[in-house]
C-alpha cells in the first residue's frame, strides 16, 4: 500500500517528508544547553540548605518530643529514667541545633546550641514537679 505525503501507515507512523520537530525535553546535538547561572545556582543552594534545616529541625524537634513523652511514661519511682530521657533530648536538641548551624556554613559552637535545651528544660519541669 502506498502513502501520499503527510498520511500515516496502519501502523501509526508518520511518512512526512520533513522530520518531525524534535521534542523540546529531549537533548539536542545541535543546540547544547546553556551553562548555568552562577547567580541562580547560588540562590538555589541557599533555598537548599533552608529546606534541608527547616526538615532537620522538625526531625529532631518530633524526636526530642517523643523522649519527653516517653520519661512522663515512666513509673513516678524511676525518676533516674525519667531525667536520663530528657538529657538524651537535650543531646539530641542540641545535635539538631549544631547540624543546622553546620549545614548553613555556619560554627556549630554557638549561643543558638541552648535552644536545644530549652525543651528539655520544660521536661523535666513537666515530670518532677
Amino acid at each position: 500500500m502506498s502513502t501520499a505525503q503527510g498520511q500515516t501507515t496502519p501502523q501509526g507512523q508518520s511518512t512526512a517528508a520533513t522530520p518531525a520537530p524534535r521534542r523540546r525535553h529531549l537533548m539536542d546535538p545541535n543546540a547544547p544547553r546553556k551553562k548555568p547561572d552562577p547567580e541562580a545556582m547560588k540562590r538555589l543552594e541557599t533555598v537548599q540548605r533552608r529546606v534541608i534545616s527547616a526538615v532537620v529541625l522538625t526531625t529532631v524537634g518530633h524526636m526530642v518530643a517523643g523522649f519527653i513523652i516517653a520519661a512522663d511514661h515512666v513509673n513516678a519511682d524511676r525518676l533516674d529514667a525519667q531525667i536520663g530521657l530528657n538529657v538524651i533530648a537535650a543531646a539530641f536538641g542540641v545535635g539538631g541545633i549544631a547540624g543546622t548551624l553546620v549545614l548553613n556554613r555556619r560554627s556549630p559552637w554557638s549561643w543558638w546550641l541552648l535552644l536545644g535545651v530549652i525543651p528539655s528544660i520544660f521536661g523535666i519541669w513537666w515530670i518532677c514537679f
